[in-house]
């Protein structure tokens, strides 16, 4: 059964950083795509950052320059660095990984960018 367990939301000033990880298991096949999705109050959820299996990225128009997605194919692990954080990027974090055409979700992380 593959699991996808994200770790380290919280809540963090404007202008601020954090760092968010998340790990898989359960499965030994190649994991084509790894990423982060969000979703606000209200709102659909919507592409954060992802990174293919060979290392291209992808961002949202709203957190590139500010965001970076980086992941260990060894270890089968994505990280999510947030910088220079607003309280609009407020919203429950979800880890995504995609197998064999197959979307996997993590339980959510929420990030509170606040002052």
């Amino acid at each position: 059964q593959v699991q996808l367990v994200e770790s380290g939301g919280g809540l963090v000033q404007p202008g601020g950083s954090l760092r968010l990880s998340c790990a898989v298991s359960g499965t030994t096949f190649t994991i084509n795509v790894m990423g982060w999705y969000r979703q606000a109050p209200g709102k659909q959820r919507e592409l954060v950052a992802q990174v293919y299996h060979g290392g291209s990225t992808q961002y949202g128009d709203s957190v590139k320059g500010r965001f970076t997605v980086s992941r260990d194919n060894a270890n089968k692990t994505v990280n999510l660095q947030m910088n220079s954080l607003k309280p609009e990027d407020t919203a429950v974090y979800y880890c995504n990984a995609e197998i064999w055409g197959y979307d996997y979700w993590g339980q959510g992380t929420q990030v509170t960018v606040s002052s």
